[in-house]
């Protein structure tokens, strides 16, 4: 059974940056596309970016565009979220999910192509 594990969430100042991490088990990251998505109190799911089978990146929200960037490392089955310059809104809980498609060079940003999802960490844009 695949299982996602996020970390690397905290609290940190408007204009720091932080590196979440998943932590994928049960497969290769070579057979699933993965996503990081993220909800604000009381905010839908939105999706940040995503990162297909062969290593094709999509950013989703434009208002994290040049600021995050999505990575991962086969070697260790994690993908990563860099994020710089954070502003207050960016304040949410991020989640990691995985999407097993047939399709090795394009990654979706709709939560529902994703079946199976982390717990989520928080983060949080306070001064």
């Amino acid at each position: 059974q695949l299982q996602l594990v996020e970390s690397g969430g905290g609290l940190v100042q408007p204009g720091g940056s932080l590196r979440l991490s998943c932590a994928v088990s049960g497969s290769t990251l070579d057979a699933y596309a993965i996503g990081w998505f993220r909800q604000a109190s009381g905010e839908e799911r939105e999706g940040v970016a995503c990162i297909s089978r062969n290593d094709a990146r999509t950013n989703g929200v434009d208002s994290v565009k040049g600021r995050f960037a999505i990575s991962k490392d086969n070697a260790k089955n994690t993908v990563y979220l860099q994020m710089n310059s954070l502003k207050p809104e960016d304040t949410a809980i991020y989640y990691c999910a995985a999407d097993r498609t047939p399709f090795p060079a394009v990654c979706a940003l709709r939560s529902g192509a994703y079946g199976d999802w982390g717990q989520g960490t928080q983060v949080t844009v306070s001064s």
